[in-house]
Order: C-alpha cells, then sequence, then structure tokens
C-alpha cells in the first residue's frame, strides 16, 4: 500500500506541475514573446523485488518551452529587413512629395520660369512682361531654396532619430546583458533553463533587430552573445556596450553612429551597420539624400551657368550689354576633424564649367607626399591634371583645385560641387528695363545690290569680345570672294559661317561684285526678342553631362529617378511585410499559446490528477479495511 500511495502521489504532483503550466500558458496566451511551455513527465526508475521491477509512479523532468531557434533567427531577420525596408520607404515617400508635386515640384517650377521668358520673348519691350519674368525668377530661387532647406530639414530628422536609436539599441544591450546574468545564475543554481527569463531575452534581440541586423552567439553555459555590424560585439555574456552618437568628421552638423568602449573611446560604425531602422536611416541618406542635394545643386549650377552665358550676350533696353541674371554658391570644401593638428594645409576649390560636373562629392586626401582625388560615394580615384599650384592648379571634373600650406601624412578634405551652390543662389537684377532681351547686333542688306545674297540676323559668340558692336562691312569682290572692311579676300560658301570680332552670320543666295552686307550695333533695339527666344531656349539645350543633358531632361531625370526609387521601396517594403507576417506565422505554430489546445490539456491533467486523488482514496480504504481486519 505504501507503493501504491507513492506512486499515486507522484501522478498527483506530476499532474499539478502539467496544470500549473498550462494555467502558465492560458494566462501568457497574449504576452508578446512568450513561448508556450510544455511540463516532461518521465517514470521513475523502478524497485527492484527479487526478480522483477516494480514502478515508482512518475516524476517532472523539466519544464520545456516550444522554441525553434532557427525560425527564431530567420523571423528576426525578416524583422529588420522589413523595418530597414519601412523606415527607407517612409523617407523616399517624403523626398517624391517634396519634387514630384504638379504645383510646385521642380518641373513645374522650371517650366513657369521658362513661361516668364518666353513671355519677354513674345513683348520685349513690355515692362510688365520683364517684371513678370523677374518675380518667377526670384520664385525659382526661392523654390529651389525651399527644396534645399526641406533637404536640411530631414538631415536634421535623421539626426535626432539616429540619436533615439543609440540609445534604444544601448537599453536593449543592457537589458539583454542583464538577463544573460539572471539567466546564467538561475540555470547554474537549478539545472533547469529559466523559461520566462529566456522568453524575456529573446524578445529583447527581437526588439534590437527592428533596429540594426544582429547576429546571435550562444555560450555554453546558456548566455548570448550579440554582435552587430561587421562583427563588433554589443554583449558578451553579462557585459553590454554602448551605442552613441559622434559628429561626421566632415560635416559636425550631422550625427554618425559609434561604439563606445568603457573608457570612452569611440569606433564609427557608420559604414557598417545594416538592416533595422538605422541601415534604412543610413542607406537613405546615402543611397537618396545626398545624390538629391548634389544634384539639386548641379541643376542650380546649371541653370545659373545657362542663362548668364546667354544673357551676357544679349543688350537691356539702355543699350548695355546684360550681366549676370542669377548668382549661386560656390564649392565647398571641409577639412578632416581628424587632421594632424600640425598641418597647415589650404584647399581652394572652383567649378571650371558646369558640363563637366557629376553629382558626386570627392575627398582630396594628402598620403605618401603627394594629393590624391576619389569619390567620396564608391571610392574610385578620379585621375587630376596640373599640380596643384595657383599657376597651374589641379583640374577633374569640372573641378579647379589650388593647395597650398604644409600638409602632414593623411589630411583629407571633404569637396563639395554643387551640394552647397543653392545657399548662395539668387537673382542679380531688380530692374526690368536691364533685363537682355535684345541681341546686341544687327545686319543690314544695302539697298543698291544687284545679287540675290541675303544674311543671317547674326548671332553672338562671344560677348566679351570688345570690338562685338564695331561696324563690319562684308564687301564682296566678286561672286565667290570677299572682303572686311576693305581688307582680305576671303572665299565665299552659301550658307558657310563667317566670324568676326564675337560675332557669327551667314550669307545665302548669289552675292555680285560690290554687293555689301553690314553688322553693326543694334543701336536702338527695344523691339528686337532674339536674346529673349535664346533665353527661352536655353533650359531645352545641351548644357550637362559634357553638353549631352538639358536642364530640362536633367530635372525629369532627376525626379523620374526620385520617383522610381520611391516605388520601388514600397514595392520592397510590401514584399518584405508578407515574408516577416510568414515567419511570425511559422515562428507561433512552434511556440505560440493555443488556447483550444490548453483546454484540451486542461480536461486530460485534470481527470488524470483527479484518477491519482481517487488511487489514494482507495490506498485509504484498502488501508482502513486492514486495520478493521487486524482489530479483530
Amino acid at each position: 500500500m505504501a507503493d501504491m500511495l507513492n506512486v499515486a502521489v507522484s501522478g498527483l504532483k506530476a499532474f499539478q506541475r502539467a496544470l500549473d503550466t498550462t494555467s502558465h500558458n492560458i494566462a501568457n496566451a497574449t504576452t508578446p514573446g512568450y513561448s508556450r511551455q510544455r511540463v516532461g513527465i518521465v517514470t521513475q526508475e523502478p524497485q527492484s523485488l527479487g526478480s522483477m521491477n516494480l514502478g515508482r509512479g512518475v516524476k517532472v523532468s523539466s519544464v520545456d518551452r516550444y522554441f525553434d531557434s532557427l525560425l527564431t533567427a530567420q523571423m528576426r531577420l525578416a524583422s529588420s529587413s522589413y523595418s530597414r525596408l519601412e523606415t527607407y520607404a517612409d523617407k523616399a515617400g517624403s523626398l517624391n512629395n517634396l519634387f514630384s508635386d504638379n504645383a510646385t515640384g521642380l518641373s513645374a517650377s522650371l517650366q513657369t520660369f521658362s513661361n516668364a521668358l518666353q513671355g519677354v520673348a513674345n513683348t520685349p519691350n513690355s515692362t510688365s512682361a520683364r517684371q513678370v519674368l523677374l518675380s518667377e525668377a526670384q520664385g525659382l530661387v526661392q523654390r529651389m531654396q525651399t527644396y534645399d532647406q526641406r533637404l536640411d530639414q530631414i538631415d536634421d530628422e535623421i539626426n535626432v532619430r539616429l540619436s533615439g536609436e543609440a540609445n534604444a539599441i544601448s537599453i536593449a544591450a543592457a537589458n539583454i546583458a542583464k538577463l544573460n546574468e539572471q539567466i546564467v545564475r538561475q540555470q547554474a543554481t537549478t539545472g533547469q533553463p529559466p523559461n520566462d527569463l529566456m522568453d524575456q531575452r529573446d524578445l529583447q534581440i527581437s526588439e534590437l533587430a527592428k533596429h540594426v541586423s544582429v547576429n546571435v552567439v550562444a555560450q555554453g553555459d546558456g548566455a548570448l552573445n550579440v554582435f552587430i555590424g561587421n562583427g563588433q560585439t554589443l554583449v558578451v555574456g553579462s557585459e553590454a556596450g554602448r551605442i552613441t552618437t559622434v559628429a561626421d568628421q566632415y560635416l559636425p552638423a550631422r550625427l554618425s553612429l559609434a561604439y563606445e568602449s568603457p573608457g570612452g573611446a569611440k569606433t564609427d560604425l557608420t559604414g557598417v551597420l545594416s538592416g533595422g531602422s538605422v541601415g534604412g536611416l543610413l542607406d537613405f541618406r546615402r543611397e537618396m539624400l545626398d545624390p538629391a542635394r548634389n544634384e539639386l545643386g548641379q541643376i542650380a549650377v546649371g541653370i545659373t551657368a545657362a542663362v548668364n552665358q546667354q544673357h551676357r550676350a544679349g543688350m537691356d533696353l539702355s543699350g548695355v550689354m546684360g550681366g549676370d541674371l542669377f548668382r549661386v554658391g560656390g564649392v565647398g570644401v571641409q577639412a578632416s576633424t581628424n587632421n594632424d593638428a600640425s598641418s597647415t594645409a589650404t584647399v581652394g576649390v572652383t567649378r571650371t564649367g558646369a558640363g563637366a560636373l557629376t553629382s558626386s562629392d570627392y575627398i582630396l586626401s594628402y598620403a605618401n607626399n603627394a594629393w590624391s582625388l576619389r569619390r567620396a560615394d564608391t571610392g574610385a580615384v578620379v585621375p587630376m591634371t596640373g599640380d596643384g599650384s595657383a599657376s597651374t592648379p589641379f583640374s577633374a571634373e569640372g573641378l579647379s583645385i589650388v593647395v597650398g600650406g604644409t600638409p602632414a601624412e593623411g589630411d583629407s578634405f571633404l569637396v563639395q560641387p554643387t551640394s552647397g551652390a543653392i545657399d548662395g543662389l539668387g537673382v542679380t537684377i531688380s530692374d526690368p528695363a536691364k533685363i537682355a532681351a535684345a541681341a546686341p547686333i544687327r545686319t543690314r542688306v544695302a539697298t543698291t545690290n544687284l545679287g540675290s545674297g541675303a544674311i543671317s540676323a547674326g548671332q553672338v559668340t562671344n560677348a566679351a569680345d570688345g570690338a562685338l558692336t564695331d561696324p563690319v562691312q562684308i564687301a564682296f569682290i566678286d561672286a565667290t570672294h570677299y572682303s572686311l572692311n576693305g581688307s582680305g579676300s576671303y572665299t565665299y560658301t552659301p550658307g558657310e559661317p563667317i566670324e568676326q570680332n564675337g560675332w557669327s552670320v551667314t550669307i545665302t543666295g548669289a552675292p555680285q561684285a560690290g554687293d555689301t552686307f553690314t553688322v553693326e550695333a543694334n543701336a536702338g533695339g527695344v523691339g528686337d526678342n532674339r536674346n529673349a527666344l535664346e533665353l527661352a531656349a536655353v533650359l531645352g539645350k545641351g548644357v550637362l553631362s559634357g553638353g549631352t543633358e538639358s536642364l530640362n531632361a536633367a530635372s525629369s531625370r532627376f525626379v523620374g529617378r526620385i520617383g522610381v526609387a520611391a516605388n520601388q521601396a514600397n514595392v520592397s517594403r510590401d514584399s518584405q511585410q508578407i515574408i516577416y507576417e510568414d515567419t511570425v506565422a511559422a515562428n507561433d505554430e512552434v511556440s505560440g499559446v493555443n488556447l483550444d489546445e490548453e483546454a484540451a490539456n486542461m480536461v486530460r491533467y485534470q481527470q488524470a490528477y483527479q484518477a491519482a486523488a481517487q488511487v489514494i482514496r482507495i490506498t485509504q480504504e484498502i488501508f482502513d479495511s486492514l486495520i478493521r481486519a487486524t482489530g479483530r
């Protein structure tokens, strides 16, 4: 009876633990990160009775959780990827909305300015049309500056987000380290894994994966080590690292993420972190924000260069040659904060032409007694000509670079050809009469000409030529030769340009000997619209990319690229969301609490518990019967 009682009591205890565990599962059915548990029940070592082995009941060997490390790792990876794409798509959408708006977007702004130029070409002596042009030029500048300011705001928002991310990562790391310590201690004490603490630790790691990609490695004592980036240790056992922000070495206003050692030393991790919301922010800043600022500045430089060049080739209502219509900011040069304190190196950079400019930033470095230039985004080396002196500056991709002072080994400078262009963008003319709508030259055919020759209106090829408006007479010596102001004998080819004093004309037809044509100053040409027509067409002419791409095409490509990138980010995010939800569902299939299953277990364990109790009651009755029998 004693053995029977002990067997019944062992079952009663085991099923009590099973009921407790089932109740625990039910109570935590909605607890984030909770993994359902089960009681491991095994047969106790039997009792040997002669040639027989008599069973001694059951015992609880362990309380295990339903957990699949592979599924959990897949869920973390999918979560990290989804968080990255969600952050990236959100920022990309903001950028797309900024530039693609039908009323205030870049293409619409350029079209409005182009329409104002055409308005002056239609009525070149109209003061109101000229005033509209100045207003639209100022409006274009303001919209470009608004774009630039919004890009700065997005950059600032990323700084704020990165500060919050650094804090969140550090807190999660500290929590994981603390849970590691508790898990190791309890497991060493009881010999059993503390399931609830392990769930909490897994939840913290999953939350961490939403911020940055992680790699988890288990230790033999139950602790988990966590690594980020290219293997940077974040958590080892009960020790947690700290992530903080540091100023970029070239742009102090821009924050980067760094690992801070217990001694306070900081290691920049910006270039190696990926995944999660941190990866989304850094990737967006590198792949979309910085290129957008550079390309926008490149377009501003192109507009300024093309419009100013054409405007200088015209004449205003006072008969004065046109000046610059726009001004633009210069090239930005930022010294690295890591440069040697003893260095006295100086770097000055100017643009040599809009057509050769790219949308890239560059790093100018000094090593092995020589300067070298490489792209900031790809690290590709950029060839330079010249020696860097004022007389023979370095020349590369539309830039002229003059270096001075005494550089130190390892000195470097960030060169930003276009990103700061909009800071100095502005309209230089306020008087409508100073708009150079007319051409400074005109042509005239002598009334006494006998031939059928005709001369074009003329085109300015070099507005800086001092003799541009000096009168020049083209006199034909015979049908195939002409002289200029009575000098020389030049062969006449119909339609072949005749160039002189910064202008170019063409004569067609069949002039006769003695026929004359005159090129002279366009005095009183207030109704002349020839330069206004050229200004109206300038946005459609090849200016950028070596003269192969117009400003209209560049702006369309710019806006289109951002739109495509934003759309691709949305598609990728939606696809990754499905993958993430699938991994969550697969993980829940293993670890999630199924209330129907738990209810069935509750009934099963309850019946088993009641049966064990019934065995105890029967044991009592047998014992009572035995007492009564022996008492007689």
